[in-house]
């Protein structure tokens, strides 16, 4: 068993997600790069997780990184994801999960150069997440 909040059976996921939320959030899919919704939004708001509704990531964090997926600098708080070892494609990334409901999110990545406070880059899949747009105009 395990300490997420939120558990549910295999079947019991499959019948809450769709055939494609289902392959990235419970089997650690990937979406392809420039084919989510979320990737160019610039709408202010949180972004929860698809699977269970969780706050994960403000749009305030949201940044362009140009890599086809949505990214962030930082979590909204940093119990809300949990960060692992993968080593699934034959070297190390560091896999993203909801810490809530143990969903797949994406990967972080370090020391890309990017301009953030962070230089931290969440790469997160768009089908993994829900915006909850807040009232006020863009971010940027």
């Amino acid at each position: 068993m395990s300490d997420f909040k939120v558990q549910l059976t295999d079947s019991q996921w499959r019948d809450k997600l769709s055939a494609d939320e289902y392959r990235v959030l419970r089997q650690a899919g990937t979406e392809r790069a420039f084919t989510g919704e979320y990737t160019d939004t610039k709408t202010v708001g949180v972004y929860r997780c698809r699977a269970c509704d969780a706050e994960l990531f403000r749009s305030t964090e949201k940044f362009e990184s140009h890599c086809g997926w949505p990214s962030f600098f930082s979590p909204l708080a940093g119990d809300r994801v949990i960060e692992r070892r993968d080593d699934s494609l034959g070297y190390v990334r560091t896999e993203v999960l909801c810490a809530n409901c143990g969903s797949h999110l994406g990967h972080v990545f370090e020391g890309e150069g990017y301009d953030t406070p962070t230089d931290l880059r969440y790469c997160i899949n768009s089908i993994s997440l829900k915006l909850e747009p807040a009232d006020g105009p863009s971010v940027y």
